[in-house]
């Protein structure tokens, strides 16, 4: 049986932050996705979710150098789930994204 993770979104950039490493470039940004549904009553209600999302600059052609926030992006990766000790003493849990494809949806 093979193993698989995953994930395709679709959204908008909030926060963020390029960096070079070992001569390449490297984007951590915020990815917020939306999900609209009705209630009961009719009403459209939005749900919108943050995805932390890390894009290494060989898995894309585009100039991550250039990328603001509000722009539209398509990208398709692996969950990558990290555990780590707060400064309270306490377990917390991370998870991001690793992306494998990425784009600018172009509007």
């Amino acid at each position: 049986m093979e193993h698989i993770n995953k994930i395709e979104i679709q959204g908008t950039i909030g926060t963020i932050r390029t960096m070079e490493i070992s001569d390449e470039m490297v984007a951590n940004m915020s990815v917020a996705t939306e999900y609209i549904y009705k209630n009961k009553a009719g009403d459209a209600i939005v749900e919108t979710t943050w995805h932390m999302v890390v894009v290494w600059g060989n898995t894309t052609k585009t100039d991550l150098s250039r990328l603001e926030k509000g722009m539209k992006v398509h990208i398709v990766g692996r969950v990558r789930q990290t555990k780590y000790i707060g400064s309270d003493g306490l377990e917390k849990t991370f998870q991001e994204v690793i992306a494998h494809e990425f784009e600018i949806i172009e509007d």
